[in-house]
């Protein structure tokens, strides 16, 4: 006989005895143990076989043989209560259709022993398999704080508390009036501030922050606060954000993105949809980390068909094959080529005849670039020039370009370039019915050649973590939070506008790399290393997301703004322009002072 079997006939037998029980005890309360009024006590026990049987039969139709009990709460103990009502309303129909006559107070005090006695044999289950695990694991069980003490925080609790496997010491919580106070036996010990002295009091190995609703800025602060002990950290997401319906399964490590406390940005894609809905769309670079997000957000809101160009096949495959998991009726075709190669761009725009361009490729590794400045200019700036004369040709309907906050008074090569691309885009929409547009953002969080990834490999491999200045700062935002807004801004577009993202405060590079060891489970300049090894060739220690010169104007969106657009004599700037293709297309040696011919907020370091 299986062990579910086994459960449901002890619990038979249990019942089968507390029915007995709730039969006689109201008669020796009534009369006494030993003075029991026979009138009473022999109908009591010739109606036993069918009390068990009315018993036996409610239970089950209520689901109560079925539960897990070592899991049981609230809701058991209303069923319970409710199956125990019709039980004991069963009883006394059973009587009076028999005849038989029983003192009222029977009814009652049978039916309080019954529900009594029903509903804690079921809770002793649980509560014996606490008690046991409790003693099983001891004093040298995994202790555990949880940073929050309301809903969410007692929901984990109990869910943590059944399990079993881990003891939760105590909590921690802002709310003052909370202080001192126990939540399923669970001390709150205080508020954040006191979170590395609760850790040495109660020796906790392990954090969870468990606050749901909080800020971004917020759950940052705290996790700063958690660095400073030498227990493990982790978070439970916004509610949102959950995929199953047990919150403890939705504890997951903290990441990067929680360290920054950027707040999340929640974009309607209804308009998007309008926008896309029917057209063709081409995504350069589109096997990149922003060209491929931008190819998931856009195939998401049921394009008509989406080109994926790109040079390297193997992620542009990859790609396709994600895309046409999750959208399977999806037209989507990888192209591969080059933007620098005018004939092969001509023969993609001939065939399919694409509706809005989303620029995205381009060479973006500054120090790299700088050591190859003539690659920079013929992938940036001639790809870009090619891809505005053909958009202009086949009468594309609006080009967006991705551009960069480097573009910002640039000290470096690539920078220069992709301010020269933003000059392309303003020139091309002087002269073409297309609507050309730029955006210009900062570093997008997890891509290719960031910080970050850098950082995470060489924690893992043991340091030191490299840092060229202690006061860098750099802007950050999510990979779709980025390509969110740049499709938004595209929607906004009437032509010849840079738009802008909010990027919100500058992140200081020092203290993420700090952040980041410590996340890890590691002391920094004890466990691993911070080394700083000075500025790269053409590095800033502040980026800039505008011009002074430029301005700024308000869109509809609070997170994108418009940057009035510079001044430009766009014949001369493109005659210009040729000139820089053409040294870069010989590797001339004097590229840099040519780009600075063209772009003349250029001054290299």
């Amino acid at each position: 006989m299986s062990k579910k079997y086994i459960r449901i006939l002890i619990l038979l037998l249990v019942d089968v005895a507390i029915v007995a029980f709730s039969s006689i005890m109201p008669l020796a309360l009534r009369f006494g143990i030993f003075t029991m009024d026979v009138q009473y006590l022999e109908p009591a026990v010739r109606c036993l076989p069918a009390d068990i049987v009315i018993t036996l039969v409610v239970m089950a139709v209520f689901k109560l043989y079925n539960r897990v009990w070592t899991y049981a709460g609230i809701d058991e103990v209303v069923a319970t209560f409710k199956a125990s009502l019709i039980i004991e309303a069963l009883y006394v129909m059973y009587r009076l259709f028999m005849g038989i006559s029983m003192p009222r107070s029977f009814y009652i005090f049978n039916w309080v022993f019954l529900f009594l006695l029903l509903a804690s044999s079921r809770l002793s289950v649980r509560l014996l398999r606490q008690l046991r695990r409790k003693y099983q694991h001891g004093e040298n069980s995994h202790k555990i704080m949880i940073v929050g003490a309301g809903a969410a925080a007692s929901i984990l609790i109990r869910e943590m508390q059944n399990k079993g496997s881990e003891k939760i010491a105590c909590l921690v919580d802002d709310n003052p009036a909370k202080r001192g106070k126990y939540i399923h036996g669970i001390p709150i010990a205080g508020d954040r501030q006191e979170i590395p002295y609760a850790v040495k009091k109660y020796d906790i190995d392990e954090i969870i922050i468990a606050i749901p609703s909080a800020s971004p800025r917020t759950v940052s602060e705290i996790i700063t606060i958690c660095n400073e002990t030498p227990a493990k950290l982790k978070i439970l997401p916004a509610i949102s954000s959950t995929l199953t319906s047990s919150l403890s399964q939705n504890v997951r490590e903290v990441n990067y993105e929680d360290l920054l406390g950027r707040d999340t940005v929640v974009i309607s894609n209804r308009e998007l949809e309008d926008f896309v809905k029917e057209k063709t769309v081409m995504v350069t670079g589109g096997g990149g980390t922003i060209g491929s997000e931008l190819c998931r957000q856009i195939t998401a809101n049921h394009v008509k068909q989406l080109l994926i160009v790109d040079i390297y096949e193997n992620g542009a495959y990859e790609l396709q094959m994600e895309l046409l998991r999750k959208h399977p009726q999806a037209d989507v075709k990888v192209l591969i080529g080059s933007v620098r190669d005018y004939d092969r761009m001509k023969e993609i725009f001939e065939e399919y005849r694409p509706d809005i361009i989303y620029h995205a490729a381009a060479h973006k590794h500054v120090p790299l670039m700088e050591y190859s400045p003539n690659e920079a200019v013929k992938n940036n700036c001639k790809g870009t020039l090619n891809l505005a004369k053909l958009a202009d040709r086949y009468q594309v309907k609006r080009f967006v370009l991705i551009s960069t906050d480097k573009a910002v008074r640039p000290t470096n090569v690539m920078g220069a370039t992709k301010r020269i691309c933003e000059m392309i885009v303003q020139s091309y929409d002087k002269m073409s019915e297309t609507e050309f547009v730029a955006v210009r953002f900062g570093n997008v969080l997890g891509s290719n050649g960031s910080v970050i990834p850098l950082f995470l490999k060489q924690i893992e491999a043991g340091g030191p973590v490299t840092l060229t200045h202690k006061e860098i700062t750099r802007f950050f935002m999510t990979v779709s939070e980025a390509v969110s807004l740049v499709l938004q801004a595209g929607l906004l577009a009437r032509g010849g506008e840079i738009f802008v993202l909010d990027m919100g405060q500058p992140v200081k590079i020092y203290d993420l790399a700090v952040n980041l060891i410590r996340l890890k489970g590691y002391i920094p300049d004890e466990d691993i290393k911070i080394e700083i090894v000075g500025l790269r060739p053409g590095e800033k220690l502040y980026e800039e997301l505008l011009m002074a010169e430029e301005g700024l104007e308000s869109t509809p969106n609070e997170l994108i703004y418009i940057g009035k657009p510079i001044k430009l004599e766009y014949t001369e700037f493109l005659r210009k322009l040729e000139h820089l293709i053409a040294v870069a297309e010989q590797n001339g040696k004097a590229i840099k002072e040519e780009l600075r011919k063209v772009c003349d907020t250029y001054q290299p370091q």
